[in-house]
């Protein structure tokens, strides 16, 4: 994706004759200095405009110097204020959130903003697996509401997310969490939290409970005042309250302790303490009941690898921490054959991926393609994150996966839509019928060219002979579960 915001000055950044400013990024020994213009800088950047304000020049040069900005992130910034263009095509996600992190320090709203809403919209699932850093990130930066929102939504959705974390304790923002009246976790398991979460802050206290003074109990309330309020206590368990929060009761207001025993003795009487209201229980929607699997190709296990392949991970999800729904758009055997019923029925679809089942061997061959399908296109179409693969049979195991390698020529939209369906490179993954039908006829293929230059990808996905019929066919579109 490229983002254009206003005319092109990269000819006069090029010039490096006529510049008065000089930039000065990062720390040793990575430091970098860079050379700009005074008046492109004033005019683009109400940030630089005030630095240059407070800054006294050396030779008519004034130096500016911003330590806790990469090289790399400010020289994408640099060309932006001169050319006013961002193209994200070949960033990697964590490069376009440091990109995010960067033009909100220097001001750059109109970018700032344009980053954060592709991010949500096309990034969530990398946004949910690095969820501790980004969440910390966001809260060291208080105008990313739209991110905010998006994590304390699937916070209070899918609370483990958080609390489960290796880095929940480190978490900085903890009272925007307890404030959410939607938060799914019983107000037991919140209190054993908050506990677990203001001790770890202080890595002094005795290990062993029976050991703590009362300073200790002071140190501890001190540290979660801002949490106990947000707590509904008259909504925890008689038993839970004594066993989990009568032994911290030192912490906890006279007034509130005295309430709560006479609540669980007399729970018609009133008394002097707020009580909060139960937080919401969202109903969950039970899925209509199915009796076919979701696939006649592929399993759980398949699609968790696949979601791994298009997140970048080393490691495969499990079928039970998978991130992605796949939702099926086309079945062969369901809609039919044919290349043109392909084209009609995924025309506008993206974030697909197509599996086949080869007849005779029972290879599973695919493709993921990010981009929508587009009957009326005859082109090449431009990604670098589509890839096709390969399974031996019908489980998991022997794997090959084959990642593009030139983003230019990554999938071909065919002329003639009657006889050919997708193509991945120039043949490397492809569906073809000359008699209208995958099922029919032998001119599916994997094939590679002898000359390296033409392989689009990083290797052949097929050890045996290059053209195949196949049993079956499916295409599904991959949607982010936490959107």
């Amino acid at each position: 994706m490229t983002f254009q915001f206003l005319e092109d000055f990269t000819k006069l950044l090029n010039d490096k004759k006529k510049y008065n400013v000089i930039i000065e990024v990062d720390q040793e020994p990575n430091k970098k200095t860079f050379t700009a213009h005074s008046s492109v800088l004033r005019y683009r950047s109400s940030y630089f405009n005030k630095e240059l304000t407070n800054t006294f020049p050396n030779d008519d040069i004034k130096t500016i110097t911003i330590p806790d900005i990469s090289s790399q992130m400010f020289e994408i910034i640099l060309k932006y204020i001169y050319g006013g263009m961002i193209n994200t095509e070949n960033m990697d996600t964590k490069t376009l959130f440091e990109l995010m992190i960067a033009a909100n320090k220097l001001e750059f709203e109109e970018l700032s903003m344009k980053l954060e809403d592709h991010l949500i919209e096309s990034k969530a699932s990398w946004l949910k697996i690095h969820f501790t850093f980004v969440y910390h990130s966001i809260f060291e930066h208080s105008k990313f509401k739209n991110l905010e929102k998006f994590c304390n939504d699937i916070i209070a959705k899918y609370p483990s997310i958080i609390f489960e974390s290796a880095e929940y304790t480190s978490l900085s923002a903890l009272v925007s969490i307890l404030k959410r009246d939607d938060l799914q976790m019983k107000e037991s398991e919140i209190w054993d939290y908050v506990i677990e979460w203001g001790t770890a802050q202080n890595p002094t206290l005795p290990e062993k409970f029976e050991e703590w003074s009362d300073e200790n109990f002071m140190t501890l309330k001190t540290t979660v005042q801002q949490c106990l309020p947000l707590i509904r206590f008259f909504h925890i368990s008689s038993s839970d309250v004594m066993d989990k929060v009568k032994p911290y009761k030192k912490i906890l207001d006279n007034q509130l302790w005295d309430d709560l025993e006479q609540h669980f003795k007399l729970p018609d009487q009133p008394v002097k303490s707020i009580i909060l209201p139960p937080r919401l229980v969202l109903t969950q929607e039970l899925p209509a009941r199915v009796n076919e699997p979701f696939s006649t190709i592929i399993n759980e296990e398949h699609a968790a690898m696949f979601s791994s392949w298009i997140d970048n991970q080393p490691i495969s999800y499990s079928s039970i921490n998978n991130p992605y729904e796949f939702q099926l758009v086309l079945r062969g055997s369901k809609d039919g054959f044919s290349p043109r019923i392909f084209w009609d029925i995924c025309h506008g679809h993206a974030n697909t991926i197509v599996v086949t089942k080869v007849e005779g061997t029972n290879e599973i061959i695919g493709g993921f393609n990010p981009l929508a399908w587009d009957k009326t296109k005859l082109c090449f179409m431009k990604t670098n994150e589509s890839f096709i693969f390969s399974f031996k049979d019908d489980s998991n195991q022997n794997s090959i996966l084959s990642r593009v390698r030139n983003g230019n020529y990554a999938l071909l939209y065919p002329k003639n839509k009657d006889k050919s369906g997708p193509i991945f490179g120039y043949s490397e993954f492809m569906m073809k019928s000359d008699v209208s039908n995958f099922t029919q006829d032998k001119w599916n293929c994997c094939r590679r060219s002898f000359i390296d230059h033409y392989n689009y990808y990083e290797q052949s996905i097929r050890t045996t002979e290059d053209r195949f019929s196949i049993i079956d066919y499916e295409v599904f579109k991959v949607v982010n579960k936490f959107i």
